[in-house]
């Protein structure tokens, strides 16, 4: 192996191991800190919300942002609190401020959100449409489709987050390849009704899980467990939101 070889090697190591970094920072806020859990609770159902009343790309952007403003804030308070209780074990005025003053950032990101969320959604609401918002999923499957898989996505990595899995992108159970490969397979064959496809597209999701094991990223359980997952998620989805 010549010495480009080697670096370019090197430097995908270090974007992979980039990413896990930053994982673990989400994984620990999101672990240790009640507030992060429920901002990205709520931050998650918005953005739901959002595909569901088909935000145009500007507004969807817009509450991308807000979304994301609320996270980084909470994420930056966090380790404000680290930085200065590694620094001052005993109390100390300036410490309190300085976190009073993390805090309050958290809290003019939150009221900016929920602002931004109510110009949003205000016009986008009909709020005598009752049973008429369940047949906007009866005729936008894009619609559910994209939901189906951010629970899925989101599923699989609440359960590596509660198993305490080293790492989210590579390993651990269930494996979310396998989850996604199905899913995709369930929502194809719901969409087309055409059992070619179906056929076709299931060989695909199986290669996906077969090379999850011969690379040894994961075991045979986790590749089953993950498929599974994905496919009766997807059903479940479906059923709900297309009754």
């Amino acid at each position: 192996m010549n010495s480009s070889e080697k670096q370019k090697k090197k430097s995908g190591r270090g974007l992979y191991n980039s990413f896990n970094v930053a994982l673990d920072g989400i994984v620990h806020t999101l672990r240790s800190e009640r507030n992060m859990r429920l901002h990205f609770l709520i931050g998650f159902f918005v953005l739901i919300l959002g595909v569901y009343f088909n935000f145009s790309t500007i507004e969807f952007m817009m509450l991308c942002i807000a979304v994301a403003f609320v996270l980084v804030a909470e994420m930056f308070n966090t380790a404000v609190e680290h930085a200065m209780d590694l620094i001052e074990e005993e109390y100390h005025p300036i410490v309190g401020v300085i976190k009073d003053i993390a805090a309050g950032a958290v809290f003019v990101s939150a009221v900016n959100a929920a602002i931004v969320g109510y110009l949003l959604f205000f016009k986008h609401v009909d709020w005598a449409a009752g049973p008429v918002l369940v047949e906007r999923f009866k005729q936008s499957p894009w619609h559910i489709t994209l939901i189906t898989l951010i629970v899925v996505i989101g599923l699989v990595l609440l359960i590596k987050v509660m198993r305490h899995e080293k790492a989210l992108l590579r390993g651990g159970m269930p494996s979310g390849h396998s989850a996604v490969a199905f899913s995709v397979w369930v929502i194809v064959s719901l969409l087309t009704g055409n059992v070619i496809v179906s056929i076709l597209v299931f060989f695909l999701a199986l290669v996906i899980a077969r090379s999850r094991v011969t690379s040894t990223a994961h075991n045979l359980w986790q590749v089953f467990v993950g498929g599974l997952l994905g496919g009766l998620i997807t059903l479940f989805v479906f059923q709900l939101l297309s009754q």
